[in-house]
């Protein structure tokens, strides 16, 4: 229980039901909970407090839950698990494409929110991570790639990441001179076998590329292959400016 106490929570529902429920759960586990109960609020909340994790309700009054997500990610990479009694293909969809890390469908039990909870915080950037079994350095056309540690640097420069965008960091590198159908990278990235033939990798492909672009690497490291998917090129030479 100790070991979560410095690891900050926001969840975000406007249903106080919800909000008793999970906050209690997530206190008995030691972490500490923050509580929103609309969309506005929880971007001042997010924006203005350093949060290991945004549980988020999709339908909350205000702006909802996709457009919160889509401002906290303008200026933060904390992970997000959407909850929502919407559970349609596209709903999922929507929050993976808006920069979410997960979707819980309403009702649910704790004990699998409490295993996304902990299986995201895992993903996530903790100061002095410990060893991970089976974890990766990686060493790619200039990117180095720790995975226990969640970091991923280009040239000496912070690659900063969402959980998923390192998680498919991680894939593309550890194939890099392959390449890897959407079907693969979903299944591999996400987890999420039942998510196919959608935009969403398309989606976080470009996310990540404007991102290695922002530390100087060409985006063209990852090629697109049409008709088939993605390669991350081996011995990528980034071209001077």
């Amino acid at each position: 229980m100790d070991e979560n106490n410095e690891q900050k929570i926001l969840v975000v529902d406007d249903e106080p039901s919800i909000t008793d429920f999970v906050s209690y759960n997530l206190s008995k586990e030691g972490y500490e909970v923050d509580i929103a109960n609309a969309g506005d609020t929880a971007v001042e909340m997010a924006l203005g407090k350093e949060y290991d994790l945004i549980i988020l309700d999709v339908m909350l009054p205000g702006i909802d839950g996709y457009e919160v997500c889509r401002r906290i990610r303008t200026k933060s990479n904390v992970p997000v698990l959407f909850l929502s009694a919407r559970d349609t293909e596209l709903d999922k969809v929507v929050g993976l494409e808006l920069g979410g890390d997960d979707y819980l469908a309403k009702p649910f039990g704790i004990r699998e929110l409490l295993a996304r909870v902990h299986a995201l915080l895992r993903r996530a950037p903790q100061g002095g991570a410990e060893a991970v079994e089976g974890a990766r350095v990686l060493d790619v056309s200039g990117i180095h790639l720790d995975e226990a540690g969640h970091r991923a640097t280009y040239n000496g420069k912070e690659i900063e990441l969402t959980p998923r965008e390192f998680e498919l960091l991680v894939t593309l590198m550890s194939h890099a001179g392959t390449v890897l159908g959407r079907e693969q990278l979903l299944k591999e990235a996400w987890d999420w076998q039942y998510v196919v033939k959608t935009k969403t990798v398309d989606t976080h492909i470009k996310r990540l590329r404007d991102k290695l672009a922002s530390v100087g690497l060409n985006p063209g490291v990852i090629e697109t292959v049409r008709g088939y998917g993605y390669r991350f090129v081996k011995d990528f030479k980034n071209p001077e400016k």
